[in-house]
């Protein structure tokens, strides 16, 4: 199937579709599927409240409300193993609409789920199920939405198409921000903390609805099913991927190289900075919200920026170097919070300044992802990396800050140290592991072609 880039039109059966449509489609499900994700993240302080003992301090049930939200991301590598299986042996398409509607199934429960007044010790049990789903979910959608775009993008210009993806994340951070805003404000705190938290998540339903039915009118991806026609696909994903001693080393080197540090320097700057803010800062809600959202939504064009930049000069040169500044800025960032506490203006510059970061290692790297696997173990091969470097290093920032603060309050920004030595680690690994110009691969000439 040829693929062209007109504008986003409705497309018959026998028409190609544009390439703007196919990333819309394959996008707006997957920006929905991160709001469904984070909205716990956002709101982690009144899962604390709401589900495990009142007997407890309120340190110890953030702690653990933080662990739960870990949970999610611990069993994405799961998700991508078992997604990824079915994604490179039954298709892309097929996949990724499953995994959108066990997230949005997942993220109605948690609306609807009974506190710990009611239910006791069930609740927590409840509450970590559903996290389990959508971790799982999780696993096996980012693989899948990147791989059918990656898979629909000219040879050349991958970083730039696959970078749109990427904004989804931190979109649906700012979906989530607003939403869990405007029932805050709407309702009043008092409301919003004992039932208008599930409204959030009760959205969920309609929107992974209407995002189901985008994604319907989507086709498998071409050069998969060129590689389906010709035979070459693998009928066992999972032995090809896992008894290869070559695609481990690749797996390794992606995981400590690209996707381990990624993962810390795109929490630490959205989510460690929300909880750094609002809970060591004590600044009001509605403050740190906007600053949050204004520097997300002004950051955001630069995943697209590093994206094309990188079919240019490379993905690992501007990855390292996202890497290696967040080593040595993160320190005086953080530290800078405290000294303009008041000053929301240069609070949002700081931010964004992170968030400039996070663009930087996370903008390009689907393509070089996508680019690093042979096709036939795409999908499983570089879910795996993706999602043990952003589930388990990546999410656990938020856990490991709130805790080492609390275990050694006395050393000034403790909660930084992990974050910036994962960083380290993808500095060095990346610049003795990895050779060669990976914007230069061609995963069309697996298949002979377009």
């Amino acid at each position: 199937m040829s693929v062209s880039a007109p504008a986003m039109g409705r497309a018959t059966a026998d028409a190609p579709q544009s390439l703007s449509f196919i990333i819309a489609a394959s996008s707006v499900g997957t920006l929905i599927e991160w709001y469904d994700f984070y909205l716990y993240g956002i709101l982690a302080v009144f899962f604390g409240q709401h589900f495990f003992s009142p007997d407890i301090s309120p340190t110890i049930s953030l702690i653990l409300s933080l662990a739960v939200f870990w949970t999610g991301f611990l069993v994405r590598p799961f998700g991508a193993l078992l997604f990824g299986h079915i994604g490179d042996l039954v298709g892309r398409k097929f996949t990724f609409m499953l995994t959108l509607g066990l997230m949005g199934l997942a993220t109605f429960l948690v609306g609807c789920l009974p506190t710990y007044d009611t239910i006791g010790t069930l609740a927590p049990i409840l509450l970590v199920t559903c996290r389990v789903i959508q971790g799982l979910a999780l696993g096996g959608e980012y693989g899948g939405a990147a791989t059918y775009i990656g898979e629909h993008a000219p040879d050349g210009k991958r970083g730039f198409y696959t970078s749109w993806i990427q904004t989804t994340a931190t979109m649906g951070i700012v979906t989530a921000l607003l939403v869990i805003l405007a029932f805050r404000l709407g309702g009043g705190d008092a409301w919003f903390a004992s039932v208008g938290w599930r409204i959030p998540f009760l959205l969920s339903a309609v929107l992974v609805l209407v995002s189901g039915y985008i994604r319907l009118r989507l086709r498998e991806s071409p050069l998969y099913a060129k590689l389906k026609a010709q035979g070459k696909s693998s009928d066992n994903p999972v032995r090809d991927t896992y008894t290869s001693g070559k695609n481990w080393g690749l797996i390794l080197l992606a995981l400590f190289g690209a996707t381990a540090p990624e993962g810390v320097v795109w929490y630490t700057g959205q989510f460690y900075a929300l909880t750094y803010l609002t809970v060591v800062l004590k600044l009001p809600y509605v403050e740190v919200y906007l600053i949050l959202m204004l520097a997300l939504i002004f950051g955001a064009p630069f995943f697209v920026v590093f994206g094309a930049l990188s079919d240019r000069i490379g993905r690992r040169a501007i990855m390292i170097s996202g890497f290696l500044l967040a080593v040595i800025t993160y320190i005086p960032v953080f530290t800078a919070f405290t000294t303009y506490k008041d000053n929301p203006v240069i609070l949002t510059l700081l931010v964004f300044y992170l968030v400039i970061l996070v663009t930087m290692v996370y903008g390009p790297i689907a393509a070089f992802l996508i680019e690093l696997f042979p096709a036939k173990i795409r999908y499983s091969s570089m879910s795996m990396p993706y999602h043990i470097g952003n589930g388990v290093f990546g999410g656990v920032v938020p856990l490991m800050g709130t805790s080492l603060a609390a275990i050694y309050p006395a050393i000034p920004l403790v909660g930084l140290y992990y974050p910036i030595g994962v960083a380290a680690v993808g500095v060095v690994v990346g610049l003795l592991g990895f050779k060669g110009a990976s914007q230069d691969v061609k995963i069309w000439d697996e298949v002979g072609g377009r």
